[in-house]
């Protein structure tokens, strides 16, 4: 599968820190398993949780794409 980020998710990656970046990176190359549930009301919209993180994304054919990497308490909010 091809992966593909947001600018927001690409600016959050940058700004975290090295061992932040390892776990998200293995994380996401790990997508079809892990902690990942569907959101309600979105299609195709997912959410894989790292740590105190969610990785907000959504799977069209074989491309998953990125949206937003934010921390637990703000992640539902925003929906």
């Amino acid at each position: 599968m091809q992966i593909e980020y947001s600018k927001n998710a690409v600016k959050y990656i940058n700004a975290a820190d090295k061992q932040t970046k390892k776990r998200l990176k293995e994380a996401i190359e790990k997508v079809p398993f892990g902690d990942i549930k569907k959101l309600q009301g979105i299609d195709n919209g997912y959410r894989l949780r790292v740590g105190d993180l969610r990785v907000l994304f959504s799977i069209e054919d074989d491309r998953i794409y990125i949206d937003n990497i934010i921390p637990r308490g703000q992640a539902y909010k925003r929906l």
